[in-house]
């Protein structure tokens, strides 16, 4: 009698998730609407079915909507999914479907442990998969599990889960365009901006024959996002104007797919790019729509990363107690999620409000907490922005606010000289002579490198990888 109850009431939830996505402008067929309450459709069938739904849910960011759909099975994060009754295949998509949306639910809400668990169910999909050897699908579960490794910045692991569905996938579909952006964004994720781009370049004409709007407008977005990146490591192109045009297309995707998430992470970027190009009154306008999107969406953790864009933005304008006020909110938030890489970022911008405010100790605090929370999550660029920001912020009273000894012979300038040279010089070195990617790796610009080279640290330009003759027009 209690499983009939739950039953029933799985079956309401569903009709209710039903009935909100068919309020909206996109609509399922009367055939999946009578097949879904049915109360005389196989268990195996419903699950398929609710499985089905549970995916169109996630392409428009309406994961609550989507966990609803799935509730016969599973009821929420930390439980485990109800599999009596269903085959190893059908099993295996109720895992999956459960484990990626623990994940994104669990990154939207600050849950802790939540990757982890997503992990575990995926994991226990892609087993099953395994055994009957389902290529497709083991790729599909490889390519989630690759993003749950991004969200807690473990990019050798999620690129490694990639290359291996890429490798199991042999036609062009909307599948193998999944895997291929999420591959750029790991690279991108790990400052490899160049490769990035050619992985989102060589296979535009494959997002040009996707039909979903989601997928494309991601494309669009991780290209403009690597477009800007690539303007800020100091290269030569038009990578601004280019970047601004595919923001447009995302957004108009991503409208079309009516994700409102995604949106205002178009936002959210936009209004981080108009503050790097010094046009702060357009960026507090993209960002307070984000702002507006995010809180009615109830997304924590992404209206954190608006306030950390926000906070940059203030202190451009030196408007520095609101920079710090905005950037300690956005840390407080970060710190009950698990999304490392940010709460690292996110500590570096509230060190250097805190610093420029004159609160020398607790900007020292909260550089400390960057730069070791980005060794722990293995990312270089991350330590050495937040190490460079520390000398730049406090260089002149950091002794003083260590309490000390310098070394024999060194006033303090050059003591501060000589942290700036060690990581200039440890840059040069992992990048094998390379500038602009020495200079990608300590979050400066090519133009500001060179500088530092000709001016402070004469020293290391052997270390310099000799510049290329462009060849003579003829």
């Amino acid at each position: 009698m209690q499983l009939f109850l739950q039953e029933c009431e799985g079956l309401r939830k569903i009709g209710r998730a039903v009935q909100l996505k068919n309020s909206s402008h996109m609509t399922l067929p009367a055939s999946l609407l009578r097949d879904l309450v049915n109360p005389n459709l196989s268990v195996g069938g419903r699950a398929e079915l609710c499985c089905e739904l549970a995916r169109a849910f996630e392409d428009r960011g309406e994961y609550e909507e989507a966990r609803e759909v799935l509730s016969i099975f599973w009821q929420r994060i930390g439980e485990r999914p109800k599999l009596v009754g269903l085959v190893p295949s059908t099993a295996a998509e109720v895992l999956m479907r459960s484990g990626v949306l623990t994940g994104l639910i669990g990154s939207q809400n600050q849950i802790a442990n939540a990757q982890e668990t997503a992990k575990d169910l995926i994991s226990e999909s892609l087993t099953i998969f395994e055994s009957q050897s389902r290529q497709k699908k083991i790729a599909e579960a490889q390519a989630e599990l690759a993003l749950c490794y991004w969200r807690t910045g473990e990019f050798n692991e999620a690129r490694d889960r990639l290359q291996d569905a890429l490798s199991r996938l042999t036609i062009d579909d909307e599948l193998k365009a999944r895997v291929i952006v999420r591959l750029a964004i790991v690279e991108r994720g790990a400052a490899d901006y160049d490769k990035a781009l050619r992985i989102l370049t060589d296979n535009a004409p494959l997002f040009e024959k996707v039909n979903n709007q989601a997928v494309k407008g991601s494309y669009h977005v991780t290209l403009g996002i690597v477009l800007k990146n690539l303007w800020e490591s100091g290269k030569q192109g038009d990578y601004v104007d280019r970047a601004l045009i595919e923001y447009a297309a995302a957004s108009y995707h991503f409208e079309q797919a009516e994700h409102r998430t995604y949106r205002a992470n178009v936002e959210n970027d936009l209004g981080f790019l108009y503050f790097k190009i010094n046009q702060c009154k357009e960026a507090h306008k993209h960002l307070d729509r984000a702002r507006r999107i995010l809180t009615s969406l109830k997304d924590a953790v992404t209206v954190a990363q608006v306030d950390e864009t926000r906070a940059r933005v203030f202190l451009t304008e030196q408007r520095n107690a609101e920079a710090e006020k905005v950037a300690r909110s956005s840390v407080r938030t970060l710190e009950n999620s698990d999304r490392y890489s940010l709460l690292a970022e996110a500590l570096t911008t509230h060190g250097t409000a805190l610093a420029r405010l004159g609160n020398y100790g607790m900007a020292l605090s909260a550089f400390r907490r960057a730069i070791d929370l980005s060794q722990q999550i293995g990312s270089l660029s991350r330590e050495t922005q937040a190490a460079l920001s520390m000398v730049r912020e406090i260089g002149k009273c950091l002794a003083v606010v260590e309490r000390r000894t310098l070394i024999s012979g060194r006033n303090l300038k050059e003591e501060m000289q000589s942290i700036e040279h060690d990581l200039i010089k440890y840059a040069l070195e992992t990048a094998k002579g390379g500038i602009t990617r020495a200079a990608r790796t300590l979050g400066i610009s090519h133009q500001e490198l060179s500088y530092m080279l000709k001016t402070r640290h004469a020293d290391l330009i052997g270390l310099r990888m000799p510049a290329r003759r462009r060849p003579l027009k003829q």
